[in-house]
């Protein structure tokens, strides 16, 4: 199954969660500093190494956090776990960030989310933002039995190949599809006007096709929607209106009520079903698919951004940031070059 794929068994990795508390139901690491990246991300050995705990119960954990890596938090630590929690779970993306840590040696970041949060934001797209993170490939460090986290995983990697194929033509490659799954949780994201290099998509999945296999490889050949040759690495769909209401049924609640949204004039109030009945007919259904992901994905960059100055502190942002903008400029040269 395709979670087998994200499976690692990195001592270094565990090496650094062993600095954290324990009860963690998911850990997971991504980026540069994980998978090998073309561009300015490419020098993987001193890459800023990303984490997300994913945890049961945040007071409980950031209690324990706080007694253990107290430097770690920002001025918010003054006002307890409770507080910390409440900015975690109520603004921006429902994660939060401690970025610039030095731990073993390695530059680190870690996120911090509820295991609900991520359930929700893996079946509904409600932010796209670790559920993003998940549909790219991704280190499994540690993570505990549990049925509800691992099936909505697997409807995560299912539902990003229903979007891509929505906004695929009828016949295309591996790597036009990872391209397009790999792009969903950037659709709209204001960081790649500002802050992010331009070609980030593709210098993700140009040296990971292996992994993007992998991760999708038995989706693919489990999917009726889909001819898959793996051997030529290349893929067909059916793109008749029939084939693209199926599609558009499938996909996440929150995806389906953007596209309502779009598309419902004023007045009209259609249900949801209607609506997605009346794109699967249009010849620009990817493109409103499209529109749709951007919907998510765009206040909620926003808002995860903005609520990093008070998780990280100010000091620690500028540094992130500029950091970030380095990286920018540094595609912007290899681009002209």
């Amino acid at each position: 199954m395709a979670l087998q794929a994200l499976q690692s068994s990195g001592v270094a990795f565990r090496k650094i969660l062993s600095h954290f508390p324990e009860e963690l139901s998911l850990a997971f690491a991504y980026g540069s500093g994980v998978y090998r990246q073309a561009g300015p991300s490419s020098d993987q050995k001193n890459a800023m190494l990303d984490f997300v705990f994913t945890v049961d119960d945040p007071v409980a954990w950031h209690s324990k956090n706080l007694k253990k890596n107290r430097n770690h938090y920002s001025f918010l630590k003054v006002l307890g776990p409770r507080i910390i929690t409440a900015v975690q779970d109520n603004y921006g993306a429902g994660v939060y960030y401690n970025p610039l840590i030095t731990c073993d040696g390695r530059l680190i970041k870690y996120g911090v989310i509820s295991t609900s949060v991520l359930i929700e934001d893996l079946v509904n797209w409600n932010n796209l933002y670790i559920a993003g993170r998940l549909q790219k490939p991704v280190k499994i460090v540690a993570m505990k039995e549990d049925m509800a986290l691992r099936s909505a995983l697997d409807q995560n990697l299912q539902s990003a190949v229903t979007a891509a194929f929505l906004m695929l033509p009828e016949s295309f490659s591996e790597e036009d599809l990872f391209t397009e799954i790999a792009g969903l949780s950037y659709s709209g994201d204001f960081r790649m006007v500002v802050g992010e290099d331009k070609a980030k998509v593709l210098n993700i999945v140009k040296p990971n096709m292996a992994h993007f296999r992998e991760l999708y490889g038995s989706i693919l050949q489990e999917s009726p929607q889909v001819v898959y040759k793996a051997q030529q690495g290349s893929l067909e769909i059916d793109k008749s209106p029939e084939g693209q209401f199926t599609q558009l049924m499938t996909l996440p609640k929150t995806l389906q009520q953007q596209i309502n949204h779009i598309m419902d004039p004023p007045g009209k109030n259609r249900d949801v079903e209607e609506t997605l009945f009346q794109v699967a007919h249009d010849p620009d259904c990817g493109d409103v698919v499209r529109l749709g992901l951007a919907a998510i994905v765009r206040p909620s960059s926003i808002r995860q951004s903005t609520k990093g100055v008070l998780t990280a502190g100010l000091k620690k942002s500028v540094v992130y940031s500029s950091l970030k903008l380095h990286k920018m400029w540094k595609g912007w040269l290899r681009k002209t070059s």
